[in-house]
């Protein structure tokens, strides 16, 4: 069997699992926020649309297919699909907000088409996506449901649109962007996690961003798996996977880059945490970019980053 056929095979096996999971999932927590099925439904459709877009970034084999000419349409309809869908009964349809999904999937996907590859092109495309973060672009094209945020779909978007296109137009170095990490990866991650709580725990503590709560096991759990696979993998992705060796490309100086790398990583947590959660931000940021460093991929920090996010949400708040 061809590398190419096995890494279908894998794709359609992890499409199928994933889209019996999240129907799963989104109608048993429709059921529990008490949300009527004929608007859930329709949002549930939309995240399983979304889906397999995400997945694709993370198949090497299948990602390269889309490169040149084509990637641009696969972008805009990843970007608008699921919003048509999410439109059929989940959220009013506003042909303002279509305007604006379609204006961000052109400005990214175009980006590396118009302009150079140049320092302050690199620069300004990741404030492109940080300042879409920071300044909750899509809270008005998804408004909440039932008091429950939907604009992850907008998220999900954003991060599979510029991975794609940092891998397949910018030709970023390969950073290891995937879902599963080997042996050396885990063990790697693991340790550098083990590491950083002392430094981090007595930070936090001592700074009173956090406190023990209870144990939530199962909400620890929901949160690695979530930033294993999303928001652990994205954040790498940019800071450690692209930012990091920029920047080391640009000072030629590898610890360099590693501290201004988690010093930004600090930073940017500023507008979602507070000013006590940038200090623990850049520490964790070093202890992930240790770990991508010992590693040479960006699995590795993904694993001690979603372990952070972890043991924070299981036993502290």
């Amino acid at each position: 069997m061809s590398a190419m056929a096995k890494t279908l095979g894998g794709f359609r096996a992890a499409a199928l699992i994933g889209w019996i999971a999240l129907s799963g999932v989104g109608i048993v927590y429709a059921r529990a926020k008490g949300i009527p099925l004929q608007t859930a439904l329709p949002v549930i459709a939309a995240f399983l649309a979304e889906y397999p877009f995400y997945l694709v970034a993370g198949f090497p084999n299948m990602r390269e297919r889309l490169a040149g000419p084509r990637l641009p349409w696969w972008l805009m309809a990843s970007a608008v699909l699921p919003y048509l869908i999410c439109c059929c009964g989940g959220i009013p349809f506003q042909w303002l907000a279509l305007v604006r999904l379609a204006a961000l999937a052109g400005a990214i996907s175009l980006w590396y088409l118009i302009l150079p590859a140049a320092p302050i092109f690199d620069a300004a495309f990741l404030v492109l996506i940080a300042a879409v973060m920071v300044g909750r672009y899509f809270d008005s094209i998804y408004p909440d449901i039932y008091r429950q945020h939907i604009d992850i779909l907008g998220h999900l978007a954003l991060f599979h649109m510029a991975v794609l296109v940092l891998i397949l137009e910018r030709r970023v170095p390969e950073t290891g962007f995937g879902f599963l990490p080997n042996w050396k990866e885990w063990r790697i991650g693991i340790l550098n996690f083990f590491y950083f709580v002392p430094c981090g725990g007595v930070l936090a503590l001592a700074l009173h961003a956090t406190h023990f709560v209870p144990p939530r096991l199962p909400w620890g759990a929901a949160s690695f798996l979530g930033f294993l696979w999303v928001l652990g993998l994205t954040e790498e992705f940019f800071f450690r996977g692209v930012l990091q060796r920029w920047i080391e490309d640009w000072t030629w100086n590898a610890t360099a880059s590693l501290v201004i790398t988690a010093i930004l990583f600090g930073l940017v947590h500023f507008w979602f945490r507070g000013w006590r959660w940038v200090p623990i931000a850049a520490v964790m940021g070093l202890f992930c970019g240790r770990a991508r460093n010992q590693a040479d991929s960006i699995r590795a920090g993904v694993v001690t980053h979603a372990l952070v996010v972890a043991t924070w949400r299981a036993f502290l708040w």
